[in-house]
């Protein structure tokens, strides 16, 4: 039965796709969207990231206090894991103003070994810096510091957080990032070290309204275009929150990226294709990953009472290729 509902609502949701860019519909006007997939355990999350394992099951990492690990063996059932840094990050405190919290880790597997980058920052500052650390295991107190890959300050106009790094299908590797200020920033990247090939910077994405809020960038590859889903408005408010996730696309990954009604990510456009209903409030800070045939949105919410939530759904493609979550 839930996987009759399942392509039941993927049909429903991609002919309200399809309508909504044949007669104008704004996404927030023409979509139902659904709640996340059950998970269970523990599920406490802010900004995760999820990788599949080689050996099988799956690697959690959220913000928190020398970043928060969690396990799963069926992407369901969710156990905690420790820290990656269990006894704190000195290199780190600098921009953090003294918490031991790390934000929005991004954790892939390349070359045999699992790579996190991962932001240090305060809250409402741009004096952020974004590090690079790697384990041969993914497990708590075993991952090494590589060192500092980017930072602003607070006369940069844009702000190193929310990273992300992008694989190409022809080897490139690329760091997406920024919150707020200039928006959304991309760097290339050295394979051999991680860190940055050179001292270009490209802007991807701006916003001009409510206080220019776009951040939590994520760059997938997906049938010839490079997606873009980020957050636009407002995170960390509880179930106040107002974070929503939107999407734009590009034939080539430094852009430039435009949503489905053609309008550029530079002048504000994206997509939405997530955002509050019923009790799931602020659903943000995605995360896609491809797990077999499938691909998977990973992301938090906050519940009722506050809380932030893991929230992971499936991605559907339309037939003009646009994504939607069932």
């Amino acid at each position: 039965m839930r996987s009759l509902r399942k392509t039941v609502l993927a049909g429903v949701t991609a002919l309200v796709a399809v309508a909504a860019g044949v007669y104008g519909i704004t996404s927030a006007d023409a979509a139902t969207y659904p709640n996340p997939g059950v998970v269970t355990g523990s599920i406490g999350a802010h900004d995760p990231t999820l990788v599949k394992r080689p050996t099988g099951g799956y690697l959690l990492a959220t913000t928190g206090a020398g970043i928060t690990l969690k396990t799963s063996a069926d992407r369901t059932a969710f156990a905690d894991a420790g820290k990656a840094f269990p006894s704190g990050t000195s290199w780190a405190t600098p921009y953090t103003n003294g918490s031991a919290d790390l934000w929005a880790p991004d954790i892939s597997y390349h070359g045999g070994k699992y790579l996190m980058y991962y932001a240090a920052s305060s809250f409402g500052s741009s004096k952020s810096a974004i590090f690079l650390a790697g384990s041969t295991t993914g497990a708590a107190g075993t991952w090494s510091n590589y060192g500092k890959i980017i930072e602003s300050t607070t006369s940069s106009g844009w702000n190193a957080i929310d990273p992300n790094l992008t694989v190409t299908p022809s080897g490139e590797w690329w760091l997406t990032f920024g919150s707020f200020w200039s928006g959304i920033k991309m760097v290339k990247l050295d394979p051999s070290s991680g860190k940055r090939a050179d001292s270009a910077m490209y802007n991807i994405a701006e916003r001009f309204v409510n206080s220019k809020s776009v951040e939590a960038p994520f760059v997938y590859y997906h049938g010839g275009y490079y997606y873009l889903f980020m957050s636009f408005d407002f995170c960390c408010q509880g179930a106040s929150s107002t974070y929503r996730t939107m999407v734009a696309r590009s034939k080539t990954i430094t852009g430039p990226y435009a949503d489905r009604a053609g309008v550029a990510t530079t002048a504000g456009g994206g997509t939405e294709i997530l955002a509050a209903h019923d009790s799931i409030h602020g659903p943000g800070h995605p995360a896609v990953i491809t797990d077999g045939s499938q691909d998977v949105l990973v992301y938090h919410y906050y519940t009722n009472t506050g809380a932030p939530q893991l929230g992971i759904n499936l991605l559907g493609w339309d037939s003009s290729a646009w994504p939607y979550v069932y």
